[in-house]
C-alpha cells in the first residue's frame, strides 16, 4: 500500500504560480475571443474542465460553434488536437487504433505492430457523439476514467494531459442513441450552448464573412496545464462550504432520507459521489479564475447545474409536467439556503 505525500510548496513560489495561471487564463480568453463571439459562460466552463483535468459534453443547436469553439481552444493551449466525427458504422478500433501484421522484406519475418488511433492526443473533440452505437461509445469510458486504451489484450497509456470534448445535437432523434449513464456521469460538465444575441451575430457576421481569417496563437503547454491541476486541488474549501456541496448532491436523490417532497415526485435516480467530488473541483477552479484562494458558497451555486444536470434521471412525472433536469436543480439550490461562508 502506497500513500502520497504532498511536497510542500514556499509561500512565494506559490503565489507566483498563482499570478502565472491567471494570466494564462486571461491570455486563452483573449485568443479564444479572436475568433469565437460570446458564449462567455459556456468557455469559462470549457476552461475548467480542462484546469481540472476533467471532461466536458457540449450541447447545443446545429450552427452555434462547438467544434470550432473546441478547435480554438486546442490552440490557444498548444496542445495534440483531433477529431472523430461520429457515425453509425463506427467502430471501437477506428478510435483506439488496431493491430495489423506487418512483414519484414528482408527476413521474411511477421510481427504485430499496433497502429494508434486519434484517441491518441491531447483534446479529443468526439464530434456528435450520440450518433454513433454504444458499443462504439464505450470505446471511450476506458479512456476518460482511466487515460488509457487495451487493444487485444494490450495496455496502452494515453498523453497527458488528456481531454474528451464531446458534442451531441439535443434536437435531433432520428439516427441518434443517447449516451449511457455511467458515460454521462464521467463528464465533468454538461454544457449548454443556445443561441446568440442580435449584437453578437451581428460580430459573427462581420468576423466571418470577409477575406480575413481569424486564429489563435498557443499561450501555455500541456506540462504547464498539468501543473495547473495540481495548483487547482490544492486551493483550500472549508467544511461547511464542503457539506453544502454535499447537502446539493444527496439533495438530488429521491431515496435520501431527507429527500424533497418535488424531487421524491420527479427523480428516479440522483447524482453519485462523483458529482460531490467534481462539483467541489469545478468550484475551486472558479474560485482561482477569479483571483480568489478559497471556495465560496456562490462557487459551489454556480456550478451545481452544470456539474449535476445530467446526472439526474428524471421520471415520467416531470416529463408529463414538462420539467427539465435544470428546473428540478434551480428548485434545490432555492430550497437548500447556503451557509454563511
Amino acid at each position: 500500500m502506497s500513500a502520497t505525500v504532498d511536497t510542500p510548496i514556499d509561500a512565494a513560489e506559490l503565489k507566483l504560480r498563482i499570478e502565472r495561471f491567471q494570466k494564462v487564463y486571461s491570455d486563452i480568453v483573449a485568443q479564444v475571443r479572436r475568433v469565437i463571439v460570446g458564449q462567455d459562460e459556456v468557455l469559462d466552463q470549457v476552461l475548467i474542465a480542462l484546469f481540472v483535468g476533467g471532461n466536458c459534453l457540449i450541447t447545443g443547436l446545429p450552427g452555434t460553434a462547438k467544434t470550432l469553439l473546441v478547435r480554438t481552444l486546442a490552440q490557444s493551449l498548444g496542445l495534440v488536437f483531433k477529431r472523430i466525427q461520429f457515425t453509425p458504422d463506427l467502430m471501437p478500433s477506428d478510435i483506439t487504433g488496431t493491430d495489423i501484421i506487418e512483414e519484414d522484406p528482408t527476413t521474411g519475418r511477421r510481427t504485430w505492430t499496433f497502429v494508434q488511433g486519434p484517441i491518441f492526443a491531447n483534446v479529443l473533440l468526439a464530434d456528435e457523439i450520440n450518433r454513433t452505437p454504444p458499443k462504439t461509445q464505450s470505446a471511450l469510458l476506458e479512456a476518460m476514467q482511466e487515460r488509457s486504451c487495451t487493444v487485444r489484450g494490450n495496455h496502452y497509456k494515453l498523453p497527458s494531459p488528456f481531454f474528451v470534448l464531446a458534442t451531441q445535437n439535443p434536437i435531433e432523434l432520428e439516427g441518434t442513441y443517447p449516451l449511457p449513464e455511467a458515460q454521462l456521469d464521467r463528464f465533468l460538465f454538461n454544457v449548454m450552448l443556445d443561441y446568440l444575441p442580435a449584437e453578437d451575430e451581428l460580430k459573427v457576421i462581420n468576423l466571418t464573412t470577409t477575406t480575413h481569417v481569424a486564429s489563435a496563437d498557443p499561450v501555455t503547454n500541456g506540462e504547464e496545464i498539468l501543473g495547473f491541476q495540481q495548483l487547482v486541488r490544492m486551493v483550500p474549501v472549508a467544511e461547511s462550504v464542503a457539506r453544502y456541496a454535499i447537502d446539493i448532491v444527496r439533495s438530488t436523490r429521491s431515496s435520501d432520507p431527507a429527500a424533497l417532497d418535488f424531487v421524491k415526485k420527479y427523480v428516479s435516480y440522483g447524482a453519485s459521489v462523483r458529482g460531490a467530488q467534481f462539483l467541489v473541483l469545478a468550484a475551486k477552479c472558479r474560485a482561482l479564475m477569479r483571483k480568489r484562494y478559497h471556495v465560496t458558497t456562490e462557487d459551489i451555486k454556480a456550478m451545481a447545474i452544470p456539474v449535476l444536470r445530467h446526472r439526474i434521471l428524471l421520471n415520467f412525472h416531470a416529463e408529463s409536467d414538462r420539467l427539465t433536469a435544470d428546473d428540478i436543480l434551480r428548485r434545490i439550490l432555492e430550497a437548500r439556503p447556503a451557509p454563511k461562508d
